[in-house]
């Protein structure tokens, strides 16, 4: 408290200056309609401004639990999709595949399911990929459930916790993943041999289809992991290689692996009941 007086003491004249300054511009403001204006004007421009900047701020630390929000919303928009697709598919056709669809159970007409989860640890330089997602069973994921993103899909759910998961990324040597030709519905598989991470092999296409470059591949919807007309990639180059029955055809992948950061987790609210009766037959299910 001494050196304060000590220091108001010393600095009195200064003060007082500062003071009557004040004053003076509180009075000027105050009484002058003009000076008031153009005061007020610009104290509400650089109080917006510091405004803007304190908003931008709170929103950046905000991003993760806006995407967060925001990739719930596009998994609930993507399912309303797959949906409409089914509904459509019903309406073309003159009876209901018992399978899929009962005219008196939703759930059975679209029996997708999708969980959105983060991306928290991925690779794709090795000969074997895999992804770790912020998601596991208190979420309602499970080991086999397909794994999806906004471009196509992704991998295969292979181990989970409570709060986490792993998945086995296309970029996997020994995942396939059942595909067709979009423009004329023929069906292969889907590998990755290693390389770039952009690039795949679409095996057994026969001879006699006319594959061309640029070609949509989507998932064919033979397996209980992914719905059908999931976008894969597009054909890059297709080779007629001698003594073999199949085309050799690239792939270029629709999913930029090195830059994921939200996916869906496919689940399928009928793959028990399906898988349980392909096994009771002897049919071994796609994958």
């Amino acid at each position: 408290m001494r050196n304060l007086f000590a220091f108001i003491y010393r600095f009195r004249a200064f003060l007082v200056f500062v003071l009557l300054e004040v004053l003076c511009v509180y009075m000027i403001v105050r009484y002058n309609t003009y000076q008031g204006a153009a005061f007020f004007n610009s104290a509400n421009k650089y109080i917006g401004q510091v405004l803007e900047y304190q908003s931008s701020v709170t929103d950046y630390f905000r991003l993760a639990s806006v995407n967060t929000t925001l990739a719930r919303e596009n998994a609930a928009l993507r399912e309303e999709v797959m949906r409409n697709r089914l509904e459509e598919q019903a309406d073309s056709t003159d009876r209901l595949d018992t399978l899929y669809y009962a005219p008196s159970d939703t759930s059975k007409l679209s029996p997708y399911v999708l969980h959105a989860g983060r991306v928290i640890n991925n690779s794709v330089r090795r000969t074997n990929n895999y992804l770790t997602l912020s998601i596991g069973t208190a979420d309602g994921v499970m080991p086999g459930m397909g794994v999806i993103s906004s471009h196509g899909a992704v991998g295969r759910i292979k181990t989970v916790s409570e709060h986490y998961s792993t998945a086995t990324s296309l970029l996997h040597s020994q995942l396939l993943i059942s595909a067709k030709i979009k423009s004329n519905s023929t069906f292969g598989t889907v590998k990755w041999n290693g390389g770039n991470y952009r690039t795949a092999l679409l095996d057994y296409i026969p001879l006699h289809i006319k594959p061309a470059k640029g070609d949509t591949i989507v998932t064919s919807g033979f397996n209980t992991v992914f719905p059908e007309g999931i976008m894969i990639g597009t054909i890059n180059s297709v080779e007629k290689e001698q003594d073999k029955s199949f085309y050799t055809i690239k792939v270029k992948l629709a999913v930029d692996f090195a830059q994921l950061s939200y996916v869906y987790v496919v689940e399928n609210t009928l793959k028990d009941e399906r898988d349980s009766l392909e096994i009771e037959t002897g049919i071994q299910p796609n994958e």
